[in-house]
């Protein structure tokens, strides 16, 4: 008797583990990176799979663009042999700190139909006066970035200013 408890209770736990079938994506970072050298800012969010996503699949993803205006999207293949999923927006202008922006990705089938929906907001911890308007540095080599060195040593770390007001 109590094997078969004990068996019935395995199975029972290895059943709660799998996940809900019908959510294949489930969020599991999401966060704003300030790339001060390129003077870039994006939203990054992490997705673990919950079982089997469809060869063929890919997700299309929204971002609420920080300086108004459409959202920004994107559009990822989805390959059968990864573990986790990886979105990055374009570059982003104009993130406010402690204001929350939507995204909304959404998980398509091989034959384009929609699996799965997944809305959230993203808080900036920082503001992007942070970053210089123009890159640090420019091309492979990481020169430094004639319109920031000027000649004389001047360094021009000024912040974008031509963002709307809140």
């Amino acid at each position: 008797m109590i094997p078969v408890v004990t068996m019935t209770a395995m199975l029972a736990l290895a059943g709660c583990q799998r996940g809900d079938a019908t959510e294949p994506l489930k969020l599991s970072g999401k966060l704003f990176i300030f790339n001060y050298r390129i003077s870039k800012a994006t939203y990054n969010l992490a997705f673990d799979f919950q079982g089997k996503i469809p060869d063929g699949s890919y997700v299309e993803a929204s971002f609420e663009n920080p300086a108004g205006g459409e959202p920004l999207k994107i559009t990822q293949k989805i390959f059968p042999f990864w573990e986790k999923l990886a979105l990055e927006s374009p570059p982003l202008r104009c993130v406010v700190k402690d204001k929350p922006y939507r995204v909304a990705v959404s998980l398509f089938g091989p034959d384009a139909n929609k699996i799965q929906t997944v809305e959230t907001t993203v808080i900036s911890s920082l503001d992007q006066t942070i970053l210089p308007k123009n890159s640090i540095v420019v091309g492979p080599a990481y020169d430094m970035n004639p319109k920031v060195f000027v000649k004389g040593g001047e360094a021009d770390y000024s912040p974008d200013t031509d963002c709307p007001k809140a």
